[in-house]
């Protein structure tokens, strides 16, 4: 039963679909399955035993940590998205960073990186469908860092609610509703500014009407004008 498990975490995850029934059952020999739970730390960088870790259930961030104990979101990841040591090297990074869940009822599936890249060697198409992958999350990682470079921190937070919505909202017309499950300060480190200037600028949204704002949901009236 926990292998039959394994198998289907894996066959429905869009990375593993060019792999057939018997390749993807190999897989989970080697494969490390987890569940937890809101506010469980499950990946720090540099660890002794590196992984590549996937994301099957819930929403975790991603926390960068520079030398001075500053504290930078640098993602939210969603169901289908992959952490770990994505560069495929064991080296220590020169940052820090690690994965905390967000939500309850987190399951990941991970492998050991010296078993990845066994994998990747074996499977020339699961070699390309992982750079290709990968390639599109350094994208999206690279346009946030172009909009923490040149728009001002109320842009910023459009722009994030934008993608938010975008990937997570429930649509009724312009009108999108949002599972809330990020605090104030999560946001604030999320688009590089103060939690009292976050305060200010979703206090601003809500008294123009633009934004109703609680802890368990975020409405956005019209999306358009946001």
């Amino acid at each position: 039963m926990y292998e039959e498990l394994k198998y289907w975490h894996l066959k429905d995850h869009r990375l593993f679909r060019v792999l057939n029934f018997r390749q993807i059952r190999q897989l989970c020999i080697i494969t490390g399955f987890k569940k937890a739970e809101k506010g469980d730390i499950l990946y720090f960088s540099g660890s002794d035993t590196p992984r590549i870790y996937f994301l099957k259930r819930g929403n975790i961030k991603i926390v960068e940590t520079d030398r001075d104990g500053n504290e930078t979101i640098k993602e939210i990841l969603r169901k289908g998205d992959l952490f770990g040591e994505l560069t495929l090297e064991s080296d220590r990074p020169s940052t820090t960073e690690y994965a905390q869940a967000l939500t309850d009822d987190i399951i990941v599936c991970s492998f050991l990186l010296s078993d990845f890249e066994n994998l990747l060697l074996k499977y020339p198409n699961l070699a390309l469908s992982y750079t290709k992958f990968v390639g599109l999350k350094m994208k999206r990682l690279k346009n946030n860092y172009t909009n923490l470079v040149f728009k001002d921190a109320k842009s910023r937070l459009s722009a994030f609610l934008r993608e938010w919505c975008e990937q997570e909202g429930v649509y009724d017309g312009n009108r999108v509703t949002l599972h809330n499950y990020l605090t104030q300060h999560d946001i604030a480190q999320i688009i590089c500014t103060t939690r009292q200037t976050a305060t200010q600028l979703l206090n601003e949204l809500k008294e123009k009407e633009l934004l109703i704002y609680n802890r368990r949901e975020i409405i956005i009236p019209d999306i358009s004008r946001i």
